[in-house]
Formats: C-alpha cells, sequence, structure tokens
C-alpha cells in the first residue's frame, strides 16, 4: 500500500517545519535545559539578536511549541515553557544529539557526560 497517496501532508515535512528554522532547536534545548527567560536564551550565542529571538520566539509559539508567561504584576517578568507538544520533540532532540555524540571523535569521558546530560534533560 503506497501510504503518501492517502497522506496530504507528510508527518515528518510537517515536524520539520516546526524546527527548522534557525535557533528554534537551541532554543528548545535551552527550555529542556531549565532556561525560561529571554535573555537566558541569548546567554551563549552572541550572533542571535534581539529581533531575530523575539520573531522565533513568537513564531514557536503560535506553532504551539511553547506558551509565553507574562507575570500579572510585573508585563517585564516574562518566561517560555514548553507545551505538551513541544516536550513530546524530547526524544527526537535525543536522537539527533546521540548521532553527534556517537560519531564525532569526543573522549570517551566527554561522550559518556554528554550522553548523560542529555539523557537526564531530554528523556
Amino acid at each position: 500500500m503506497n501510504i503518501t497517496k492517502h497522506v496530504t501532508s507528510c508527518p515528518i515535512e510537517l515536524v520539520v517545519k516546526l524546527i527548522n528554522k534557525k535557533w528554534v532547536i537551541q532554543i528548545m534545548r535551552d527550555l529542556f535545559y531549565g532556561k525560561s527567560r529571554f535573555q537566558e536564551f541569548k546567554e551563549d550565542k552572541p550572533d542571535l539578536s534581539n529581533k531575530v529571538l523575539s520573531n522565533c520566539l513568537k513564531d514557536m509559539e503560535n506553532n504551539g511549541l511553547i506558551h509565553k508567561i507574562v507575570d500579572k504584576c510585573d508585563k517585564k517578568n516574562v518566561r517560555y515553557k514548553l507545551t505538551e507538544k513541544g516536550k513530546s520533540l524530547n526524544k527526537v532532540l535525543y536522537e539527533i544529539a546521540m548521532v553527534t555524540v556517537e560519531s564525532e571523535n569526543y573522549s570517551e569521558k566527554l561522550a559518556s557526560d554528554l550522553k548523560a546530560s542529555f539523557k537526564e534533560n531530554l528523556l
């Protein structure tokens, strides 16, 4: 049976559209690692401008990957949190990370530490 005749949009293509924009995967990784604020996402990304980050967060919110939490008492106090849809990509991100961890020339110790970190935060 040719399944593609019965599917109007390929599920793989749909998920790739959610995460293919620059910075989305890095921001999702940061969210899994506990970051939640605008400035935290920029900490280790010197090439990420405020405008690009803002647009990326809006796109992620519109795509249902994150939701924005604004403090009622302080409108400048904004956090971002993964939605259930965003959280469901944890295993995908873990497997993407493992491709590199297992194929690059990391020392045995570093590879072990990376695997443990990703396993702890993504699974």
